[in-house]
């Protein structure tokens, strides 16, 4: 047998599992910015990152971060940071809540994922059961979600960011919360997500995992991480479940 055939059937039969993987699947997890949307793809996260930065330093806590955190890029390692050294305190309930409507203010200017909203109908109507789960705030996801007419799609069930930061993902907690409520088997269930984060707190749900990525690092990063399964675009699934090729 030639390496070309042998690669050949390599691939074959890796799509023929992840076709297994989605057409399986009674239960879907979403994972919210990423899978579904670009939350801040015209309210940029370092923006929100530095506005959280700057509220602190209004409340004298200059010092409470390190130069390197001050600068981060993203919003959640400012939270998570200001968490760390006052866990469950005023202080991180106030941060959070800010953080919360900056994150509703994105949603209006929110890109979504290509194919996100067809592959989110498609498994809705083949009769899988859908939640979010993820880091941003629930009502951010609920509120985009209304926006493009894909509420009743999820409802009730999204589950996202709670005033505890210990239960972000790669905590399973919001899975596990959505597999609950869901009465869902997790070996009968796929989260998809765009970060390691997402794979492992999947893993630690037992819950079989897809991921999305949009680039090649993001899909180095999943790879990296130990994703079996990857996709450079959600119109892959979408053929899947339609039963194309």
């Amino acid at each position: 047998m030639t390496s070309d055939t042998t690669q050949t059937d390599a691939v074959a039969t890796q799509t023929e599992n992840l076709r297994d993987t989605i057409t399986r699947a009674r239960f879907v997890l979403f994972d919210f910015d990423g899978p579904v949307c670009r939350l801040y793809a015209g309210h940029a996260a370092e923006t929100v990152a530095r506005d959280l930065v700057e509220w602190l330093e209004r409340q004298g806590m200059r010092g409470l971060l390190t130069s390197e955190e001050r600068e981060h890029p993203d919003p959640l390692e400012v939270l998570h940071a200001v968490d760390r050294r006052r866990p469950r305190s005023d202080l991180v309930t106030e941060l959070e809540a800010r953080f919360t409507q900056q994150e509703l203010k994105a949603v209006d200017k929110a890109w979504p994922t290509a194919y996100a909203d067809a592959v989110i109908r498609t498994w809705r109507a083949v009769g899988a059961r859908l939640a979010i789960t993820t880091n941003n705030s629930p009502l951010t996801a609920a509120r985009y979600l209304n926006s493009r007419g894909l509420a009743e799609c999820f409802a009730p069930h999204i589950y996202g960011r709670t005033e505890d930061l210990r239960h972000l993902k790669p905590d399973p907690n919001c899975l596990n919360r959505a597999l609950n409520a869901l009465g869902a088997d997790p070996a009968k269930a796929l989260m998809i997500g765009d970060t390691p984060s997402d794979l492992y707190a999947a893993e630690r749900a037992g819950v079989p995992f897809l991921g999305y990525a949009r680039n090649e690092a993001k899909r180095k990063l999943l790879q990296d991480a130990g994703a079996e399964h990857v996709v450079a675009s959600l119109k892959t699934v979408l053929r899947m479940l339609r039963g194309q090729t």
